[in-house]
């Protein structure tokens, strides 16, 4: 039984779609050493895009037609995911949607198109609830001048303003941004009691530096970046308290903590997100065709739109009439003692002077 995949073996997207890669291998060695996927040994059959997404079409063509392919897992990266599924929709032929975050790739609501990546508008959700059980409701949303980040930030405003807080028109900030004064000072005049930010590490790190040259500091601060370990490398004590997003932590236990420990055995390294979403991919893929109980097309797409199953990246669940995901979330994590910690925050955030000395 041969999975076909477009993976980026060279090129720009080269690195991590590697990780994506392995974290297939893995997934079809566990399936092999089980006994296969409804009794037949499981081949991948993956070619190179060289990081160009226009080139996903094509080879999706060419897995279906000439090499008939049985099943499919979609390309790294969201760009490469919408043309590929432009070309599997034509075909009728269903692919899991692996890593293509992007609310663009569900956008128009493809029928065999499924998706076990995380969403970019997943990342605010668990934050959400965090600011709602703390009983704040003034919210502060910043987002980086990029897709990901402000699809995030405009999924949070949206939820937030559904259950009646307090939200600001999104500040967004360009790349490279380094004072966050202005952004402070709109922040103070809302009396925000919630800064939530949407972009990279090195993003939190110059707004925590800022926070601390104006003596700024709400109940709750959140950077999507926070919980990156450059994050605590670029700031020392000083990060403590801050609240991130989690979307890959084997520390989590169950699949997460026991794919980690097969990966790192197999590879000799850790596993990041890509390799998460490769493993989570061939999951889903592998308990749709269990729940069908064949690789019938037709039947398979029922299946999968139903479906709901654990995999390391949370659970699947997704929308039945666009095969978006709507199950899996990253996780809040909080900076304590140099690390991030799962588990309820402590929260307020503190004010500047009234932190002590880590020692």
């Amino acid at each position: 039984m041969v999975v076909g995949a477009v993976i980026s073996q060279t090129g720009a997207h080269a690195e991590l779609a590697q990780e994506y890669a392995r974290g297939l291998d893995l997934w079809r060695d566990e399936v092999n050493a089980a006994g296969g996927l409804l009794g037949r040994r499981v081949e991948l059959r993956v070619l190179d895009d060289g990081s160009q997404a226009l080139r996903a079409g094509p080879l999706y063509a060419h897995l279906i037609k000439e090499e008939k392919v049985d099943l499919l897992v979609g390309p790294y990266g969201s760009a490469a995911t919408m043309v590929a599924a432009a070309e599997t929709e034509r075909a009728r032929r269903v692919m899991v949607n692996g890593a293509g975050p992007a609310a663009a790739t569900h956008a128009r609501s493809p029928r065999y198109l499924f998706q076990s990546a995380l969403p970019y508008a997943s990342y605010g959700m668990e934050v959400l609830r965090t600011t709602i059980d703390a009983g704040l409701q003034r919210l502060f949303i910043v987002a980086r001048d990029d897709v990901a980040s402000r699809e995030a930030a405009e999924a949070l405003r949206n939820a937030a303003a559904a259950q009646e807080l307090t939200v600001n028109v999104i500040e967004v900030y360009k790349p490279g941004t380094l004072d966050y004064v202005v952004h402070v000072a709109r922040a103070r005049a809302a009396e925000a009691e919630a800064w939530i930010a949407f972009g990279d590490v090195r993003d939190a790190a110059e707004m925590v530096k800022t926070f601390k040259r104006l003596d700024y500091a709400p109940k709750l601060f959140f950077a999507q970046g926070a919980a990156h370990p450059r994050f605590i490398a670029l700031l020392g004590q000083d990060a403590e308290w801050s609240l991130g997003a989690a979307d890959f932590d084997p520390r989590l236990g169950g699949l997460a903590g026991s794919f980690a420990k097969a990966y790192a055995a197999k590879f000799d390294v850790p596993p990041g997100l890509a390799a998460a979403e490769g493993y989570a991919a061939g999951s889903v893929l592998a308990a749709g065709a269990r729940a069908a109980g064949t690789f019938a097309q037709e039947s398979l797409r029922a299946a999968l739109a139903e479906l709901q199953t654990s995999t390391v990246l949370g659970e699947y669940r997704v929308a039945p009439e666009s095969g978006a995901q709507i199950g899996a979330r990253p996780r809040v994590v909080q900076i304590r003692l140099g690390r991030p910690e799962l588990g309820t925050p402590l929260l307020p955030y503190p004010q500047w002077d009234e932190r002590a000395l880590i020692k």
